[in-house]
């Protein structure tokens, strides 16, 4: 015997039923005459004004700027729920930050008369004329006691002898260079700020996730103000930088990769979501053959920290050891090479590949297993009080073994203040020495 009634799951009707159905008729005669609901179709009704109810108190509920309602193309409105096509929403987003969006002009200065076109050195007193020689972006973040504060790339206006910005109206404005920052590729600029009504809004770079939308805004290739869109590649991607320009890596920025196109000329724009909040600053790209939709832009929750430093001081403090460097293995290879050119050319080449001519080299004596850590080839400052010398080879910060001219900056500037104690082990002559002395703070460099 089964455990269940088997007519209870049965589609087939029983004969007791039948006649009770057929009382009911006879009893109620109008009703037998009216259309019948079935269990099936009043449950159906029955959830799908259930569902219709939810969406509403949804709508209601999250409908309001940067909710999930707004994400799904719904906002909540006095009549009801209103559809919003998504494709606005980038468009909204640009219009909402466009105006804050300038362009930034490098100007440096130039000899004149015959074989125009040296440049001059900052500070000289020889007759030139200003030249346009870079042109990148910028973005208003704020507006102060008359002046209006723009965020925008160290490089470019690195070395400029004076900076103009073109406004989104076309106006040309002159503006001063309040401060700047290398290791971070900040620097901040201000500009009279009359007729400026709208200034950018900071958002969160912390709470993007990958996959999800950008866009970039800037002037690229001088071509004048332009958007672009894309998404986030890597929320947190580290890609290391050469300070000096030397192909030697010696900093390693945390970067926002996205793969909008940035161009020469984007650089110092804003990165922005879809509620037109500036989430970082356009900084660099990749481009090397075969690749194609990798940018980078400097988080704005690491900027923001520079930029109120550089508008407060003019620079970042920074602990300062006072050492001018070459890192090891680079030594190391340019030895290699300048000892495969002389057996080559059957003698000693005039200059090596690093540009350091053979007689400039200089001359090691290390342990036969030392391989990594840096020489110095100056010594200023703290590092020169506490008796350090040229050819000396740095290889331990407080008995930290330290490999490269990086090394050493990030962990002076991540682990060690201004003031702060350090241990330098060294080698001199063959014989490793071990001296203490106080950072200094770095000065703002001209």
């Amino acid at each position: 015997m089964s455990l269940f009634d088997d007519d209870f799951y049965s589609t087939k009707v029983s004969k007791r039923a039948a006649r009770e159905s057929r009382k009911r008729d006879l009893v109620f005669p109008s009703k037998s005459r009216g259309r019948k609901w079935s269990s099936v179709r009043i449950a159906f009704v029955s959830s799908m004004t259930s569902a219709v109810a939810a969406m509403l108190l949804f709508g209601l509920v999250f409908g309001g700027d940067g909710g999930i309602g707004n994400s799904s193309g719904t906002v909540a409105t006095a009549s009801g729920v209103q559809a919003i096509d998504p494709l606005e929403r980038p468009i909204q987003a640009s219009a909402k930050v466009r105006p804050a969006v300038v362009s930034v002009i490098n100007q440096q200065m130039f000899a004149l008369g015959i074989g125009d076109g040296e440049a001059l050195p900052e500070g000289s007193e020889e007759k030139g004329t200003l030249r346009e020689v870079g042109v990148g972006s910028g973005v208003i973040i704020s507006k102060k006691d008359g002046k209006a504060i723009i965020i925008t790339n160290y490089h470019v206006i690195d070395q400029a002898q004076a900076v103009q910005v073109i406004l989104m109206s076309g106006e040309a404005r002159e503006a001063r260079v309040v401060g700047k920052d290398q290791i971070t590729d900040l620097a901040v600029l201000e500009i009279d700020d009359k007729g400026i009504d709208v200034v950018a809004e900071i958002g969160d770079s912390s709470a993007l996730r990958p996959a999800e939308y950008i866009i970039a805004i800037g002037n690229p290739l001088g071509l004048g103000e332009s958007v672009t869109t894309g998404s986030v590649s890597k929320t947190n991607q580290i890609v290391p930088v050469s300070l000096n320009q030397d192909g030697v890596y010696d900093w390693e920025q945390e970067v926002i990769q996205i793969d909008a196109s940035i161009n020469q000329g984007n650089s110092g724009g804003p990165l922005i979501d879809l509620n037109g909040r500036v989430v970082g600053i356009n900084s660099m790209k990749i481009a090397d053959l075969g690749v194609e939709g990798i940018g980078f832009a400097i988080p704005i929750n690491l900027a923001m920290p520079i930029v109120e430093s550089l508008i407060k001081l003019g620079h970042v403090p920074r602990p300062y050891l006072g050492v001018y460097t070459m890192d090891l293995e680079q030594y190391w290879e340019q030895q290699g090479f300048a000892d495969e050119q002389q057996d080559v050319e059957g003698g000693a080449p005039e200059e090596d590949a690093g540009g350091v001519t053979e007689e400039a080299m200089p001359e090691l004596k290390l342990p036969d297993d030392i391989y990594d850590g840096v020489i110095v080839l100056e010594a200023v400052g703290p590092a020169k009080d506490a008796g350090l010398l040229f050819n000396d080879v740095i290889v331990k910060l407080d008995r930290k073994s330290i490999a490269s001219t990086m090394d050493l900056r990030k962990y002076l500037y991540d682990q060690k203040k201004i003031g702060d104690d350090i241990e330098i082990s060294f080698y001199r002559d063959g014989e490793l020495k071990v001296t203490h002395f106080k950072l200094g703070e770095k000065e703002e460099e001209e």
